[in-house]
């Protein structure tokens, strides 16, 4: 099965097998950065193997995105890595709960506007979220006025996110690549957008300590990061997977919260 990783980035997807050598001109991967800009990144916390240039900044982790300010961060702590692939949460959540997030799409507004097919998808995804009940809702707007704006991105990715900011705030940006995502199911785009929520909430990668579990190739370990990689209490201590917040897609999948992913929902939220 084709398997693309999500990265925000946040989830960029990267393509495995067909497109894993592609690369177009705001592209470069991690051989080709340099090494300062490649020990800033391990410096975070992140791993910069398969790292690369997209929209100004750098894709780590698949689609986690960095800006170059980023990069010149100090870290402020150290947090203990632990576990296989249980779900995991960053160290700052947002706060103010209840709280209802609004969520904007860019499908008119010039270069960097999505399909209009895409506002069906974060519809899904938004209620996919809003069906279980928690003290985060969302809601989607028609002003870019929003809390978090989901805009077309560039490179060879599927999506790509952040996390969210110290003052408790959810990550503001949603990067979506309609090229690299292609012809399919809205329900597929769906699990990509409700995944690149996810990471702008606070969740990280299910299974961050060995992204080949979902991604296939070679075993990476993302790193805790100073963002944090913390366990969720109750969630499973082994393989997981159909996890919403797995590494990589596989082209055409739906992945709606399984009970793992609702339990990790309702500890935080």
């Amino acid at each position: 099965m084709l398997k693309r990783a999500l990265t925000l980035a946040s989830l960029a997807l990267f393509f495995a097998g067909l497109n894993s050598c592609a690369k177009t001109a705001d592209e470069t991967t991690s051989q080709e950065l340099s090494q300062d800009i490649q020990d800033k990144i391990l410096a975070l916390g992140f791993s910069p193997q398969n790292a690369r240039a997209a929209d100004d900044g750098y894709v780590v982790e698949g689609d986690i995105y960095l800006t170059r300010e980023d990069l010149d961060r100090q870290l402020e702590y150290q947090l203990l890595r632990v576990g296989d692939e249980e779900q995991y949460r960053t160290t700052n959540l947002v706060t103010g709960l209840p709280r209802n997030i609004t969520v904007w799409i860019n499908s008119g507004n010039g270069g960097n506007k999505l399909p209009t097919s895409y506002i069906a998808a974060l519809d899904e995804a938004i209620a996919r979220f809003n069906a279980e009940n928690l003290q985060i809702t969302f809601s989607r707007i028609n002003s870019n006025s929003a809390q978090i704006d989901v805009t077309k991105g560039t490179g060879n990715y599927l999506a790509s996110a952040g996390f969210p900011t110290s003052g408790g705030a959810p990550y503001g940006s949603i990067k979506v690549n309609p090229h690299a995502i292609g012809n399919h199911p809205q329900s597929t785009v769906a699990s990509i957008l409700a995944h690149e929520m996810g990471h702008c909430i606070g969740f990280r990668h299910t299974d961050y300590m060995n992204r080949s579990y979902s991604c296939g190739g070679q075993a990476v370990n993302e790193g805790a990061a100073n963002v944090g990689a913390i366990l969720i209490p109750g969630t499973p201590s082994g393989p997981d997977p159909n996890s919403w917040m797995l590494s990589c897609i596989g082209a055409g999948q739906n992945r709606p919260f399984n009970n793992n992913d609702k339990t990790a929902l309702n500890y935080l939220y």
